[in-house]
């Protein structure tokens, strides 16, 4: 049974996305250096379709993404989940997984976005560039990695010139 926390819409998680994020509890993972250590305790609200589909209901026209982030303890239902999710709603669907892989078993197809990887503390998180993390938008149920789009995050915002 998946069990979430709290949920927010962010801007950063999903390049070019408005993201509605689940965190999820009873992260298995254990990450040294864990930016939310208080995800890697069972418990919270349940998480199953009708508590999705009463947030989508809420914030769907608000945002362009749905994202799970973690669940590692149960991916099948993360899987499931994602399948409702593409079935009824459209919005993109992304996965935040601290796994290095995709679980045996999971497909890709359900989600436009993976994020794969352990934090590492002396790597960094995705936005550094000797993070072991991987970021990919799926496309045709292939893996295109886009790690580097975080590398420009927190960088100033370039100005230009219109001759009017």
């Amino acid at each position: 049974m998946l069990r979430f926390l709290s949920y927010d819409i962010v801007f950063q998680e999903i390049p070019d996305e408005i993201t509605l994020a689940v965190n999820i509890s009873n992260c298995p993972n254990r990450c040294k250096g864990c930016h939310s250590p208080h995800l890697m305790e069972d418990r919270g609200e349940m998480l199953d379709a009708g508590v999705i589909a009463d947030l989508l209901e809420r914030y769907g026209n608000a945002i362009t993404c749905f994202c799970f982030m973690g669940g590692d303890a149960s991916p099948l239902e993360i899987e499931c989940l994602a399948a409702f999710v593409r079935k009824n709603y459209g919005v993109k669907i992304a996965w935040y997984s601290g796994k290095s892989r995709m679980p045996d078993g999971c497909s890709i197809r359900y989600f436009d976005y993976v994020k794969l990887g352990p934090y590492i503390q002396r790597l960094g998180g995705l936005n550094s560039v000797t993070t072991n993390q991987r970021f990919y938008r799926i496309e045709h149920e292939k893996m295109i990695d886009m790690t580097d789009c975080f590398f420009q995050i927190g960088n100033p915002v370039r100005q230009y010139e219109f001759n009017g």
